[in-house]
């Protein structure tokens, strides 16, 4: 074909005419227009599971497009926030962040794989479980006061359980050794199906868990809750004091479930995002089963959340620095 002035001028003209109808195609206003991927750095058949699938089918409504729950467990969920952080910013991956992930374990180990800050948006907390502090259904202490005065009297004689280095409940239980000044010893589990049977054996004396995790047994009379980690006192333990209220904390410590994106995600997807699914945390059918979970909903704007993110890190940052806690992986 033989290129003249009259043909190229046509050409270029057109030019501009086609970049704005791609751009037009590719437009956030147009989002979405086909399945978005949700990803749960977690096993399937967990709480993970549970919540996400609950919140993507009203979310999958709203869009008029399904939200595919998918699964990338691995490394303390490590492995699967990095994928969300790699894949492509234009709103059909996104994904789950938690509290170890987006705030604990960027100080914990030495070696990450992503960076929050300059990798992830952090959108939205769309649910969130309290830490209760508990000892045995058949120990003495009847209180978190009486737990402090226990541990006072006789210093490093008692242990207390986590389920892992580094976890939340291992760190929420090194606050309050900051806050008190009690010498109780640290003894890490790989999960609470190890660190609940060595509790009710009384191999060890108290422990930090969640409230999903822990609330059978604490209904069932096996586990006694002295307190609970939030700012105030929460709907299932009615009669359970939070650590605020007894002036044994200033901040409270939930551990979250949270919306992010990749960098880069546009604005107008990111709102949309944010509004969907808080929108979904509000709704009858979600607050009842986070109840029945034993978790919470905790409102926040995306401004807020991020704040607390970065509050949440530097925290840890130093607690992990003094207590050096550092990992290698």
């Amino acid at each position: 074909m033989k290129i003249t002035r009259r043909s190229l001028t046509t050409l270029l003209g057109a030019a501009p005419l086609a970049a704005a109808v791609q751009a037009k195609a590719q437009s956030p206003s147009d989002w979405p227009t086909r399945p978005v991927r949700f990803l749960v750095p977690w096993p399937a058949g967990g709480l993970n599971d549970v919540i996400a699938r609950a919140f993507n089918d009203k979310v999958s409504a709203a869009l008029g497009q399904t939200v595919i729950t998918d699964f990338k467990a691995g490394a303390a969920g490590r492995i699967g926030v990095t994928e969300i952080a790699k894949a492509r910013p234009d709103g059909y991956t996104i994904g789950m962040g938690n509290l170890g992930p987006l705030t604990i374990f960027p100080s914990l180990y030495k070696q990450m794989p992503y960076s929050v800050k300059d990798d992830l948006i952090p959108i939205t907390m769309f649910a969130a479980s309290p830490l209760v502090l508990v000892v045995a259904g058949n120990s003495p202490i009847k209180t978190a006061q009486e737990l402090i005065a226990a541990a006072k009297a006789k210093p490093g004689v008692m242990n207390f359980a986590s389920v892992g280095q580094g976890s939340p409940a291992h760190l929420t239980f090194e606050l309050l050794k900051k806050r008190t000044g009690i010498d109780v010893v640290h003894v890490p589990f790989k999960g609470t199906n190890e660190s609940l049977p060595a509790l009710f054996a009384g191999d060890v004396q108290t422990t930090f868990d969640t409230l999903p995790s822990l609330l059978p047994h604490i209904q069932a009379g096996r586990l006694r809750a002295l307190a609970v980690t939030t700012l105030a006192r929460v709907p299932q333990l009615p009669d359970v004091p939070s650590l605020k209220e007894l002036s044994l904390a200033d901040s409270e410590v939930v551990s979250w479930y949270a919306l992010i994106a990749p960098a880069g995600t546009p604005q107008p997807i990111v709102d949309r995002l944010y509004k969907e699914y808080t929108a979904a945390a509000q709704t009858p059918a979600v607050q009842k089963l986070l109840s029945d979970q034993g978790l919470i909903y905790l409102p926040n704007t995306t401004a807020q959340f991020q704040a607390r993110i970065a509050e949440e890190t530097a925290r840890w940052a130093q607690l992990i620095k003094d207590n050096r806690l550092e990992l290698d992986q």
